[in-house]
């Protein structure tokens, strides 16, 4: 029983009263405040001005015996190719290097699938009756939506805090109708989960029923530690060749929240089979990106230990604003027992899940109040939270000051909300 529950009807009248005038001197304050997207604020976007003038002249533009100003080298320049290799635990071969959006790479994938079908496909996805897709959740919406855009029929599956319910993904998985799974196994958007060894150990010895099923390895957030030391993780491409799957995998990352979410570059890295089928239809549609760019990425960070190392700078600016979200939850809701969330070590979120039913009243509350956030239910397939419950909070964006300012109206919202329910 959470504190308002246990308050007589004319205690919870007089509390919901107070919370009205109060919102309403919010609304009145006219605010414009976004925790919406996993966005960088600007202190963050300048660490990384330095990487605007790294070239400065022709001779600049050489490295690896190539003029990165030039047409050429499909898969990107070795040493970036090399710079991702390290940083995944994989090898440059299995790397392909794109633009600014790794997401751009995962829809990649999923299209030529479905015109031209997987190494191990039967057939083009295309042409199948059916697809279904496993989709942990809350996860990320862009995900859900690239696939459910295919037509493909979006299967949750629950989130543990040692990542999917593997129990029922290898359930599921024995359909051959079912194609595929997305996964974010670092700092897990929104819950900030770490996938545990054994789960990934069972991801890579799945023996799911159709051959061309693809584990969409999303390691958004391999290096993004904002408490604490780097955590390594497993290779999944290594767990999967073990397994005598090698091809089961994709996966990918990006700079987008280590240097510019904007002006980046992402990578694909795959089986060496996976690699051929993919640069032999890529070679269709581009001759290469931006080979510039991923030279000045690659003078920037270098190598694996400094792009650690650089990732601490991150942590500076996030740690505070993840504290601020953190202690304002504790101090305001834990008491009334009126939601639960994660406390992320990495990553870009806060889950938080309220007492079922209030999470969309709270949303539109705090929509009213200047606050916007990611819209409730977005975090599940077809924008459906069963349970009502999940809010996302992006902590990285606004400044220290705004983002104490929209948290402390999130709380003022929910708490509102679960008494206007108790009250109704």
């Amino acid at each position: 029983m959470n504190a308002y529950e246990k308050m007589t009807q004319a205690e919870r009248a007089a509390e919901l009263k107070k919370l009205q005038v109060e919102f309403e001197a919010l609304c009145g304050r006219n605010l414009s405040l976004n925790m919406a997207r996993g966005k960088p604020g600007s202190k963050q976007l300048d660490l990384s001005t330095e990487m605007l003038t790294i070239v400065k002249e022709a001779s600049d533009c050489k490295i690896d015996g190539i003029d990165a100003r030039n047409y050429g080298e499909l898969a990107g320049l070795p040493s970036a190719r090399k710079l991702f290799a390290e940083i995944l635990g994989v090898t440059p071969e299995q790397c392909f290097i794109g633009g600014s959006a790794s997401l751009q790479l995962m829809y990649d994938v999923i299209a030529k699938a479905f015109t031209h079908g997987l190494p191990h496909s039967p057939r083009p996805w295309a042409r199948e009756d059916k697809i279904k897709w496993l989709c942990p959740a809350p996860g990320y919406d862009r995900h859900f939506n690239i696939t459910k855009s295919f037509g493909m029929e979006l299967i949750p599956i629950e989130m543990l805090p040692t990542g999917p319910d593997m129990d029922k993904v290898e359930e599921l998985v024995k359909d051959p109708t079912v194609k595929g799974i997305w996964c974010v196994p670092k700092y897990s958007n929104p819950d900030g989960i770490v996938y545990s060894d054994e789960t990934v150990r069972r991801f890579a010895a799945l023996k799911p029923a159709a051959p061309d099923f693809t584990i969409m390895w999303d390691n958004a957030y391999c290096v993004h530690e904002f408490e604490g030391d780097f955590v390594p993780f497993p290779d999944i491409l290594a767990m999967c060749a073990e397994q005598g799957r090698p091809d089961m995998a994709f996966e990918f990352a990006s700079t987008s929240k280590i240097t510019f979410p904007g002006a980046g570059i992402s990578v694909l890295a795959t089986s060496l089979a996976n690699m051929d089928w993919y640069k032999g239809l890529a070679t269709f549609q581009i001759i290469s990106y931006d080979k510039l760019n991923q030279l000045r990425h690659v003078r920037f960070l270098q190598d694996k230990a400094h792009t650690i190392a650089f990732m601490k700078k991150h942590a500076e600016v996030l740690a505070p604003k993840f504290r601020c979200v953190l202690e304002t939850l504790d101090r305001e809701i834990a008491p009334l027992g009126l939601a639960k969330w994660q406390t992320p070590k990495g990553g870009y979120f806060v889950s938080v899940y309220t007492l079922p039913g209030l999470a969309t009243r709270t949303w539109e509350l705090c929509k009213k109040a200047g606050v916007t956030m990611t819209k409730a239910g977005a975090t599940y397939p077809g924008g459906k939270d069963p349970q009502d419950s999940n809010l996302r909070i992006a902590p990285s964006y606004p400044e220290l000051d705004e983002l104490q300012q929209a948290i402390e109206i999130f709380c003022v919202c929910l708490k509102l909300a679960a008494l206007e329910k108790l009250c109704a």
